[in-house]
């Protein structure tokens, strides 16, 4: 331990010693203020909040001051942010479906791995980011009350299932230009991809919230099985090589000789 002493004009009965246990450190200021930092997350935080309540109680039963409050803001606050309710929900929308099939896309664009593993890729990434996550209510949402809504129905087909179906429709032809797909239909393909992860997400907000199995299956492994059997039946099977035909022996003519011993 290394000692100071630090002489002072005061009398030398109140000097005092600084040891490496007295000395902080104080570390450096925000370069953002706090309110504006505050301020900055809100938005953020208004969409968390929407989310929960949107899955919890449906969008038609959640009332505006319910996801103020849940955000711990007030009415009018929100309402700076998202003028209504559909406002609301389209931003949630947007910021859980449309910005990942957008990447998706630019995934798509700069691959150069086989079709199999990006299609492999686009399924596991949307587990672990929608599927995995409270976002997946939003097909619950969609699903259940989207017919009362025509606007935000228009609204989910521009921005997510049109771009959707599109993206994954574009793998699947990328895989049959590169010879390693069999000739598809592409817009049926694209559905069956696509149900078996709309029915994860039903599950999960429906049957699955009430824990009635004991050994419910794993929703990875399901998904894992599911782009197995399709790779299987995408796969361009291997030709066959040709089997070369006998060659007919000429039969050995008959004596005269032998026919009369016969």
């Amino acid at each position: 331990m290394c000692w100071a002493l630090q002489r002072t004009v005061a009398p030398a009965s109140q000097w005092r010693y600084i040891t490496d246990h007295s000395v902080s450190i104080i570390p450096p200021m925000p370069t953002t203020p706090i309110r504006q930092r505050r301020k900055e997350a809100r938005p953020q935080e208004l969409l968390d909040a929407a989310l929960a309540l949107f899955g919890e109680k449906g969008f038609a039963a959640t009332r505006s001051e319910e996801v103020a409050a849940r955000a711990g803001v007030s009415k009018g606050t929100l309402y700076l942010y998202y003028p209504s309710k559909e406002d609301l929900l389209k931003a949630v929308i947007r910021e859980n479906l449309s910005n990942l099939i957008a990447e998706g896309t630019d995934t798509l664009d700069r691959y150069e791995g086989s079709t199999g593993d990006l299609l492999k890729y686009l399924v596991s990434t949307w587990w672990e980011r929608v599927g995995n996550t409270p976002a997946s209510a939003i097909h619950k949402i969609m699903l259940s009350e989207v017919r009362n809504f025509p606007e935000i129905a228009e609204f989910y087909m521009r921005e997510v299932m049109a771009p959707a179906q599109a993206l994954f429709a574009r793998t699947i032809q990328r895989g049959i230009d590169r010879g390693e797909f069999r000739q598809v239909p592409l817009k049926e393909m694209t559905v069956v991809m696509f149900a078996p992860m709309m029915f994860l997400c039903l599950h999960k907000h429906s049957l699955g919230a009430c824990h009635l199995q004991a050994d419910p299956p794993d929703p990875a492994t399901v998904l894992a099985t599911h782009i197995d059997v399709v790779l299987t039946g995408l796969l361009r099977p291997e030709p066959k090589p040709a089997t070369k035909k006998p060659k007919a022996t000429a039969l050995a003519p008959v004596s005269p000789k032998s026919k009369k011993t016969r």
